[in-house]
């Protein structure tokens, strides 16, 4: 799957590591402008630097923003406008699982889960919306979960919140088109620095860690017995978020190597 999107500019939130980082690199391979905003200062430097060596920095932006404020995104909108005249794709990528269950998520952790998931996505929708619209061809891709719609007992607090945020991104692209596409992507289970350390504590997993997760893949029961890696994930963000996917709206494309078990 290629495309060339030289001139096209792609904003990408939790873009310093994971999906987010192999996001990034995705676009920029294929020519995109670029910005990617994290938090963490120190995480954001070096996700640059690790980017800067394959790609250099001529098509490359980065802010360090949190997009549960609302000022810092303006500003990080604006800092892109800025830079590259436009905004032609976004990428809302912030926000990761909560382990809990129903007894012990207090209402505070309720809220933290709440807030990330919903306005993860609506503070950068809202804050880019404007430079979407006068793209042409804007688009909006969220990356979400599968357990949007197959929720998980020990991620209650992230599976009840995942799915009102699928609810709302649907409502949006009724609401947004045909000036902007929005779709998602649903991921079941990626390989990350999360579960390096799991592995790292766990009991009798050996020295080899492609072997331990294979066959938590296998204990999981997906189907093509390992995990994702952020790569897969960022190729079908790459089909969303360009015009490759020009008719599809309100979609959802399944990253989880069929653990899906729900229809439709």
């Amino acid at each position: 799957m290629s495309m060339d999107v030289t001139g096209r500019t792609i904003v990408v939130t939790g873009g310093t590591s994971g999906i987010g980082l192999a996001t990034a690199k995705r676009f920029l391979e294929a020519g995109a402008n670029v910005a990617v905003c994290g938090r963490d200062g120190g995480r954001l430097d070096a996700a640059l630097q690790n980017i800067e060596a394959t790609f250099g920095d001529e098509r490359l932006l980065g802010v360090q923003c949190d997009v549960l404020d609302k000022a810092q995104v303006k500003d990080f909108a604006a800092a892109v406008v800025d830079r590259f005249g436009g905004v032609d794709t976004l990428v809302n990528n912030a926000g990761q699982a909560r382990l809990s269950t129903f007894a012990d998520t207090d209402d505070d952790a309720w809220r933290e889960e709440l807030e990330l998931k919903f306005f993860g996505v609506l503070h950068p929708s809202k804050g880019f919306q404007a430079a979407l619209e006068k793209s042409g061809s804007g688009a909006i891709v969220c990356v979400s979960s599968l357990l949007s719609r197959q929720p998980e007992p020990r991620l209650v607090a992230t599976s009840a919140a995942r799915a009102g945020q699928l609810s709302l991104i649907h409502s949006m692209a009724r609401e947004l088109a045909p000036a902007i596409r929005i779709n998602s992507i649903l991921i079941g289970v990626v390989e990350s620095g999360q579960w390096q350390r799991r592995f790292e504590v766990a009991e009798n997993a050996g020295n080899d860690y492609d072997a331990w997760v294979r066959q938590q893949a296998v204990d999981k029961g997906i189907p093509l017995a390992r995990f994702g890696k952020p790569e897969e994930a960022a190729n079908a963000i790459f089909f969303l978020g360009t015009p490759m996917s020009s008719y599809t709206t309100g979609s959802t494309i399944d990253i989880s190597g069929g653990y899906s078990r729900h229809v439709g």
